[in-house]
């Protein structure tokens, strides 16, 4: 008798395993993420984990010096302000060859009947249309950066999503592959070799340089934003979110140039009723807060 009950009970214990693990791993799929998205939304991470990569720890001072020779006296182009903003998962489809694995598996969030793609758009196309009325030269950009793309600024806009319609709230991040901007370009030309060959070894140990611009647009666009929509920051910013594809210039053609100050925006999540009544409702608002932080960040 107790034989029975104890292969009754390992029985009973083992559905609850099984069905516990396909509920978790396999059952649902949301927003059209991928499970490992879907268990990283659930732990308070971004839905956009499939386009964040790591750093190339193996990318040396001589891989910089071939891939960018001219990188130590880099001279600013002689124009006006340039801002370039990533409109994510639009036309993922036409990603190159280096970002094959990206291109297959598409991604990008959904809520309020809307795609993730039409909501940044949306929002890139106001806040363009804000910043070209100052004067700015602004690119609009699909998922794929063009090689080694330069501007004074780059914002890639996305949106987030989660399983819990109560998670709200927005975040930006720079990269590990530190963003030198021109400022800071201008800098070590007046410095020399020598100070940008010691920026680029504390680089390589994962630590930006005290100044750098990247940074600097992040913090503008967490006090700008914020006051334009009302929403909170969310300070759950992973590991992978700040190897993002397209400011992966130690890692990717296809990325922007080390002189491009580069951030990237989750706007929001589209799974909160509450941040998209901002997102899909009033876009302006969003598009108020990336300009104005960049115009700060422009003037600085």
């Amino acid at each position: 008798m107790k034989k029975l009950l104890l292969i009754g009970l390992i029985a009973g214990i083992s559905a609850v395993i099984f069905l516990s693990k396909d509920y978790f791993l396999g059952s649902f799929e949301i927003l059209g993420k991928s499970r490992n998205s879907n268990l990283l939304a659930e732990a308070g991470q971004s839905n956009e984990e499939a386009e964040f990569e790591n750093i190339d720890l193996n990318f040396s001072s001589e891989d910089i010096a071939n891939r960018f020779p001219n990188l130590s006296d880099w001279q600013r182009p002689d124009s006006p302000p340039r801002v370039g903003l990533q409109v994510g998962h639009w036309k993922t489809k036409e990603l190159p060859d280096e970002l094959e694995r990206i291109r297959e598996r598409g991604g990008g969030s959904n809520g309020g009947g809307k795609a993730e793609w039409e909501v940044n758009l949306a929002i890139v196309e106001k806040t363009a249309s804000l910043l070209r009325n100052r004067g700015i030269i602004v690119d609009i950009l699909p998922a794929t950066v063009p090689e080694a793309y330069w501007a004074d600024a780059f914002v890639a806009v996305h949106a987030d999503g989660n399983t819990n319609p109560s998670a709200s709230g927005f975040k930006v991040a720079s990269g590990y592959a530190c963003s030198f901007g021109s400022r800071l370009g201008r800098r070590f030309q007046h410095e020399g070799q020598e100070s940008f060959s010691s920026q680029w070894a504390s680089r390589m140990h994962g630590v930006c340089p005290e100044g750098n611009e990247a940074n600097k647009l992040v913090e503008l666009l967490e006090v700008e934003y914020q006051k334009a929509t009302g929403l909170d920051v969310d300070r759950n910013v992973s590991h992978n979110m700040r190897g993002y594809y397209a400011f992966n210039w130690q890692r990717y053609e296809h990325a922007v140039h080390p002189m491009t100050a580069a951030v990237i925006l989750e706007t929001g999540f589209l799974t909160s009723p509450h941040d998209r009544d901002i997102l899909i409702n009033n876009p302006g608002k969003a598009a108020a807060g990336i300009a104005n932080a960049t115009l700060e960040f422009l003037k600085e």
